[in-house]
């Protein structure tokens, strides 16, 4: 009888093993076919460059609100209002920002919004005109903003603003005002209408400032509703710049009352007058110029575009070093407007004999050189 040689031993090992694996389930798991890429949004099927934009998103969700007042520190009693038929009635609870079941923070404005169990913020009460309450939000980086909206677990403000921010909340700028006396609030004239020559201005309205619903009345900003120019948006560089915000403000200037704040029980009255809300969203979608399909965080955690079409930069806004050939533009529906490198391009208008094409190299220091004229 012959004995198998080592190596038939060894191969009849395995053979066993893949087999006893096959019956558990995995032993052909390292042949398996792996998924298949997913295709780059930014490109189409033939590899060319096409406009990709982010996923439309909730802005705000999660994030941190900087509120300028918030009830509960000390504890204070608050009043809710209730009307029925033309009886009025108020139940009077305790806000207590160190007893987790009696706070209402900050945090509850971006957190999940539950219709079954609605968390809400609420101001401290009767901070009233000419005082107000902020709500200051920070995105992150640029967004392009599509909605502003506040649902309410109070009366809806009788008078409120909305503010925007290029630079990191350095600046701020307005979005949009409420009220039902806007040329005494804002000084400015009630649903103005809007032109080509004013659609980046706020404009006032006395909608959505009525007091009731006493609770769950809703304040949605539409940044491009009704301005012009928005059915052309991709030619518009002025509504572009209009809808980029990196941080958001809400000023709440003059709350809603019945009148019955300086009567006898003046204060009963004064604590059911405050500002709470259940929700504040931000919809929109990170800004990268129609570049770049997503955004992600950099090294230094900072959110960022994923930058495709030789772009670079957080936005996508200006193009890689050495893909100049064509200047930077944002890209469109019809044109990727994709960056070029310039020894592809200078490649592609030049002529050499055969073998006597220059090397990449060579290419990457006369970049360089225009580079330092440029810059010089």
């Amino acid at each position: 009888m012959r004995w198998p040689t080592w190596e038939a031993l060894v191969a009849l090992a395995a053979v066993a093993c893949l087999a006893a694996g096959v019956r558990g389930g995995y032993g052909l798991s390292m042949f398996a076919a792996q998924p298949a890429p997913q295709p780059d949004p930014c490109y189409d099927e033939t590899g060319q460059p096409r406009r990709c934009i982010p996923d439309f998103v909730n802005a705000a969700f999660g994030k941190e609100v900087r509120v300028s007042s918030t009830c509960g520190r000390p504890p204070a009693r608050y009043c809710v209002l209730a009307e029925k038929g033309e009886e009025r009635s108020r139940a009077c609870h305790l806000c207590d920002a160190a007893d987790p079941k009696r706070a209402r923070p900050a945090a509850y404005l971006t957190d999940l919004n539950n219709p079954h169990n609605l968390t809400c913020w609420q101001s401290e009460a009767f901070v009233q005109h000419p005082l107000n309450v902020t709500l200051a939000l920070a995105l992150g980086k640029k967004f392009e903003v599509t909605y502003v909206s506040l649902q309410f677990c109070s009366p809806r403000p009788e008078s409120m603003a909305i503010y925007k921010s290029m630079d990191g909340g350095k600046a701020w700028v307005p979005f949009q005002f409420y009220s039902t006396q806007c040329r005494k609030m804002y000084n400015k004239p009630s649903r103005a209408p809007i032109t080509k020559q004013n659609e980046q201005e706020a404009i006032c309205t006395d909608s959505h400032t009525d007091m009731r619903p006493l609770a769950g009345g809703l304040i949605a900003f539409s940044t491009l509703d009704g301005r012009p120019s928005a059915h052309d948006f991709d030619n518009s560089p002025v509504l572009q710049d209009w809808v980029t915000a990196t941080d958001i403000k809400v000023v709440f200037s003059r709350l809603h009352t019945f009148g019955d704040e300086n009567e006898d029980d003046s204060e009963l009255a004064r604590d059911s007058y405050y500002y709470a809300v259940s929700d504040l969203q931000v919809g929109g979608r990170c800004k990268c110029n129609g570049h770049a399909s997503r955004c992600v965080r950099d090294r230094e955690d900072n959110l960022v575009c994923d930058c495709k079409h030789h772009t670079a930069g957080p936005e996508c806004d200006r193009c890689k070093p050495f893909h100049y050939d064509r200047p930077w533009q944002r890209a469109t529906a019809r044109e990727a407007n994709e960056c070029v490198d310039r020894h592809e391009a200078e490649t592609e208008s030049q002529v050499f004999p055969a073998g006597l094409e220059p090397d990449k190299n060579t290419w990457e220091r006369r970049g360089e050189q225009q580079e330092k004229e440029k810059a010089g």
